[in-house]
């Protein structure tokens, strides 16, 4: 194989340099979690605005997600799926916690992360109890709509969730939170009480409440306990929250 002027393996006579670019970054991923648009111009030798378009390329294709806070870019649905990288960390960390907060209280615990409007579900345990809710894990839905989800919107500034919603939100249950400025409300409560509830906002019945996971001082994703809405009640609210809690630190001294 020959060689190019830096001493590394040239690229054969019939590569896309393109695609090989593209490779590279995931391969960045791989290593960092996270990249910016500068990391990936000065590692691949390319301007910055080429660095974006990569970017842009692998996101439009769910290769990769950017993230609205501090607009790194890190491993998308796509790859997941690949069991290759990006919240693989979360769900390795995440998983002895979760079945464990899972046994003590019986009932169903999922791992989310957010995914710019939209919410997915990275992990979970189902609860023992009967009439328990159902594991979502790989499913994706609107983030407005679920607990784990309105605690990690409640990160963001208020300029990044208007860009994400626009001026309407999508009804799902008689309860769906449609309007912006009531979910801005929402979102300022979550922010003030530490943690977001789902009160069948999602599926008639079913009740939720979710805190964030931090690594440092990051939230990186959410930890929820969902029953039945009679199961949820202030009594059920009160031991499920200091559990979660006590699970939500468990998982992110994992991650720092």
């Amino acid at each position: 194989m020959e060689q190019n002027a830096e001493g590394g393996e040239a690229l054969p006579t019939y590569a896309i340099e393109s695609v090989d670019k593209a490779l590279q970054i995931l391969v960045m991923l791989r290593e960092r979690r996270r990249v910016r648009v500068v990391d990936v111009a000065e590692e691949l030798g390319v301007a910055r605005s080429t660095a974006h378009r990569l970017l842009a390329t692998l996101a439009h294709r769910g290769f990769v997600v950017r993230d609205p806070q501090d607009r790194s870019y890190r491993g998308g649905p796509e790859l997941l799926g690949m069991g290759a990288i990006g919240e693989v960390d979360l769900r390795a960390a995440a998983g002895e916690h979760v079945r464990a907060l899972s046994a003590r209280l019986r009932e169903t615990v999922n791992v989310m992360v957010l995914e710019g409007a939209s919410c997915r579900f990275l992990d979970g345990v189902a609860g023992e109890r009967p009439l328990g809710t159902r594991v979502r894990t790989g499913a994706v839905l609107p983030a407005h709509i679920v607990s784990g989800g309105k605690a990690l919107l409640a990160e963001l500034p208020s300029r990044e969730v208007d860009a994400l919603f626009g001026a309407s939100l999508r009804r799902i249950t008689p309860a769906t939170i449609v309007d912006v400025a009531e979910l801005h409300e929402e979102l300022r409560r979550i922010r003030e009480q530490g943690y977001a509830l789902n009160r069948e906002e999602s599926e008639p019945g079913l009740s939720a409440v979710a805190v964030v996971v931090r690594a440092g001082p990051r939230a990186v994703g959410a930890v929820a306990v969902s029953a039945p809405t009679q199961r949820l009640d202030d009594d059920g609210l009160a031991v499920a929250l200091d559990e979660l809690h006590a699970t939500a630190r468990a998982i992110g001294a994992e991650l720092t």
